[in-house]
Order: C-alpha cells, then structure tokens, then sequence
C-alpha cells in the first residue's frame, strides 16, 4: 500500500515506521527539525519489541508532491485536524481513505466536514510512546495497538487492507464490530486518566495505588460512561473495570502526552479530551462535575501555553 503519514511524533512515527521497515510504501509529511532529521539520518523506533532505523526515508513538507496516496494516518494533536485536513487534500484521490489516530472522538467529524464522509474511517491506537528527539521514537508501554473501521460499520475490503498491512509489520490491528464504542472507549481511558494526571502532575502508579486518586479515575470514568449513552453509543458497563486493569497494566512512572504537554507549558489537548467531556456532557444534559472541575482548573494554564492569559505560575 502508498501510505502517508501526516503527523510524525510519537505516534506517527511509530505506527508509520513499523510499516516503513516491514516494507510497506510509505511516506512521512513533516516538517521543521524532524523532517530535516528524517532526510539525513532516517527515522530511529525503540522498542521493548524490538529496535530499528528506517533508512532511508521518504518524507517532505509538500503533500503536493506525493500526490493521492491510498492510505493517510493522521498523528497529529487532536486540535489541528482540522488544519491538517486542509494540508492533506492532495494526497486524497478518489479511492483514499483517511484513518486519525489521535486521542479524543470527534476527529473523524472533523475531517469528514473537509474532506466528505466517504474518504473518512474511524480509528484509534493505543501505545505509551515519545519523541527522544527529532527522527527519534521511543515506545515506553503499552501494546501497540490499532483499531479502525467504516463509521457505519459495514465490512470493507480497504479498512482490511489497512489492517492485514499494521499485522506484517507487527502491530496488533483489529476491525471491531463498532468502532463508536471503540472510539469511546478509549476515550474513557485517555480523557480520565490523562485529566486526573494532568490535574494532580502524578504518574500511573500513584494514580491507582492511592484511594483518593483511584475513584477520581473511576468516577471520571462513570462521568464519560453517562455521556456516552445520551449520545446513543453502546458502551458496556464493563467498559470500566476493562479500563481499570488497562491503567493497572502501565507503568509506574507513565503519564498521558496532556499532562506532560500540560506540565511543560506547552499546548496540549485538553480541549479535546476534559473540554470535549464537559461540552458533549453540556449538549446531553449530563452533569460531569469531575471533568467539569479539570477543565476549569487546567484552562488558565492551557491559556497560558497559548498566549492569551499571561502569568507566573
């Protein structure tokens, strides 16, 4: 498959270099000190399953000069697909489709609206990972995982394409029967765990050894669960305890890329993740005090990191 990958950070990189070094046709859109760093020494993965160099390796900043790909990854921050929408219309021919992998459940909408409904899968992945430094990806935990699917879910011949392609190069890929509640789910987890970190700057392992941040979890959890159901999506009750033994299964130290984003100053993703809860909660009429409590507290930094408020924290 002529795959693009539009966004190559942590996720990007990793998922779009597994594929690149089992052979798949693959393209990287960067740019700045990654794309430059790509180009001269290729793109660098560790991984408890493995390490590797891509060498060499395609990327550039124009997708004009790809042209229509058959697949595109999007691995940007969930605030700039829409953005990233606009920069890929290029590599879309008639035939393409487009699978994000970013955290958060409104991607696919957003891209859909850019570039229409029929080039738009739903998708997201699971995977502990970070950028060591430009052309440089380090997978820290987690399994890493893909799910992605037709937003109606009906059988097709390119979501398993895409699959059977993330499978050779040693990824755990699937197709659920509903990749809504798929979507949601893992929403559940990234928008609580990422929240109650980003909220108390504390790692995994204090978050669910200590009881008070433990039902924090859960009871954003719950709040994510009621929101879910107003909208229609079918998640399972059991979607909490699943969750839990996710949480249970990082490692002591791991936190979400919000809190780190959050912690460093730097713009994050909370507006997709702790806002998206509170708006859609908002929109359903279900309270979500939790989430309504992290939003608030973490926006003046969130601000901050973006320009419009200014203080000394």
């Amino acid at each position: 498959m002529r795959i693009a990958v539009l966004g190559t950070g942590a996720v990007g990189g990793y998922f779009g270099g597994r594929l690149a070094h089992a052979g798949e046709d693959v393209v990287f859109i960067a740019r700045g000190a990654q794309l430059r760093a790509l180009r001269e020494r290729g793109l660098r993965v560790d991984s408890p399953a493995g390490d590797f160099v891509v060498r060499p390796v395609q990327a550039t900043d124009d997708p004009a000069q790809v042209g229509p790909v058959d697949a595109v990854l999007v691995g940007v921050k969930a605030w700039q697909v829409t953005e990233a929408a606009r920069a890929m219309l290029p590599l879309v021919g008639p035939a393409t489709f487009v699978v994000p992998l970013q955290n958060g459940v409104e991607a696919p909408d957003q891209l859909a609206a850019v570039l229409g409904a029929e080039h738009v899968l739903g998708g997201l992945c699971r995977i502990v990972s970070l950028v060591v430094e430009p052309g440089h990806v380090r997978h820290a935990g987690l399994e890493p995982y893909v799910a992605l699917g037709e937003l109606d879910n009906r059988p097709s011949q390119r979501a398993a394409r895409l699959r059977q392609a993330l499978v050779r190069a040693g990824v755990t890929a699937e197709i659920p029967p509903d990749i809504r509640v798929a979507l949601w789910e893992k929403f559940l987890f990234i928008a609580s765990f990422s929240g109650v970190g980003a909220v108390t700057r504390a790692p995994a392992g204090v978050l669910r050894e200590l009881p008070e941040t433990r039902r924090m979890l859960e009871q954003a959890m719950r709040e994510i669960l009621a929101v879910a159901r107003a909208k229609d999506i079918a998640l399972p009750e059991e979607s909490i305890p699943r969750t839990m033994a996710l949480v249970e299964n990082l490692p002591p130290d791991g936190t979400a890329s919000m809190q780190r984003d959050i912690m460093a100053g730097r713009p994050s993703e909370l507006e997709s993740q702790s806002g998206a809860v509170v708006r859609l909660g908002r929109e359903m009429g279900v309270a979500t005090p939790l989430h309504a409590f992290i939003y608030y507290s973490l926006l003046p930094l969130e601000l901050r990191a973006r320009g419009p408020v200014q203080f000394t924290p």
